[in-house]
């Protein structure tokens, strides 16, 4: 499994202890591909660490996290897709928001 040490995410969700992390990674075509690592900070003493393990009572924060973190992610789609082509008017795909809200 690699790791991403050598770059910073270029975003960040937390919510109490849970925090997630998003990497972008450009593709051939010219798009982009983010992922996302979710953690559970905690401290140790005098030294903070961080566990990739949940306990019950925090599902719901990751969830919550998790939440957040896939409409960042959308959004970003979005403008991206706008700055390709500002004459669509908005945003295409499963993610458009329709008029009048969620029926």
């Amino acid at each position: 499994m690699q790791t991403q040490t050598k770059n910073k995410p270029i975003h960040e969700v937390r919510l109490g202890p849970i925090k997630a992390a998003v990497w972008k990674n450009d593709t051939d075509n010219g798009g982009a591909r983010y992922n996302v690592s979710v953690q559970r900070i905690y401290k140790d003493g005098d030294e903070w660490k961080h566990t990739e393990y949940f306990g019950r009572d925090e599902l719901l924060l990751v969830a919550k996290v998790a939440d957040l973190t896939h409409t960042w992610i959308c959004e970003q789609v979005q403008e991206r897709a706008q700055e390709k082509d500002p004459s669509s008017g908005g945003p295409s795909g499963r993610w458009r928001q329709q008029p009048g809200g969620p029926k």
